[in-house]
């Protein structure tokens, strides 16, 4: 039987390409476990991305929204994509909502909204947000209650890029500081504790005497490379302390 002079080469398998929307994946992934990106960093555009992997922008999205269900990445809508917070720092005032912390001593919270309102941020409050006039922010005034009596006015400003449905909330049920542990992932925060005589509404608003000082808690809290809210907590001298512990 005649054969052929030819050899047949042995086939070696096709490498299988990986999918230009895993090779985004693993590119971020690579620098968030390297390190290069950090928590709370933002990282490159949709647009960046695509022209560095030379790729259509709906394949970048595609990598980008699987990454944010996959809880590596947190997105906001016209203001970027951002690594994901996984820990929190503590500091010396623990970022605790207050209804916890009256929990936590066996007693009954309860909260009564005097304001919620947006507007457009005028220059001064703008700096405190590192932002410039205009900025959009939200705006509330809660009295919260432990057993039946006043111990906190909380007159707090929100950035409402971060927290944009911050004015739909339920306080009477809810904490301002629980929905925006939660949409707004903690990356930094400042504060300063002062003891000063309230203004006439706030005394007024916490039952107190003329006369009786506040501990006044300052506090910014940071989220995503932004200024997420910008807070005063007024407390009446008498019926409150701060404490803490290492």
């Amino acid at each position: 039987m005649a054969t052929s002079g030819r050899t047949a080469k042995a086939q070696r398998p096709r490498k299988a390409r990986v999918p230009s929307f895993q090779q985004i994946k693993n590119h971020i992934l690579e620098r968030i476990h390297a390190g290069e990106w950090k928590d709370g960093d933002q990282i490159p555009t949709e647009a960046a991305l695509g022209r560095q992997f030379r790729v259509a922008r709906m394949t970048v999205n595609r990598a980008l929204r699987e990454l944010t269900a996959e809880q590596s990445l947190t997105r906001i809508q016209g203001v970027g994509t951002y690594v994901a917070q996984h820990k929190y720092q503590s500091t010396l005032v623990a970022i605790r909502s207050i209804a916890d912390e009256v929990g936590g001593r066996g007693h009954k919270h309860a909260c009564v909204v005097v304001l919620l309102e947006k507007l457009r941020a005028p220059a001064a409050l703008a700096r405190q947000f590192d932002a410039r006039r205009g900025l959009r922010l939200f705006h509330s005034i809660l009295v919260h209650y432990e057993n039946g009596v006043q111990i906190q006015v909380e007159d707090r400003w929100v950035n409402a890029a971060l927290a944009p449905d911050y004015l739909a909330q339920d306080f009477t049920h809810s904490t301002p500081n629980e929905y925006l542990m939660r949409v707004a992932p903690l990356q930094g925060v400042s504060y300063r504790i002062e003891a000063s005589l309230p203004p006439a509404d706030i005394r007024k608003r916490l039952a107190m005497p003329a006369g009786e000082p506040c501990l006044v808690l300052y506090r910014t809290t940071k989220s995503l490379g932004m200024v997420a809210s910008v807070v005063t907590m007024w407390h009446p001298a008498s019926r409150y302390q701060f404490t803490g512990s290492f």
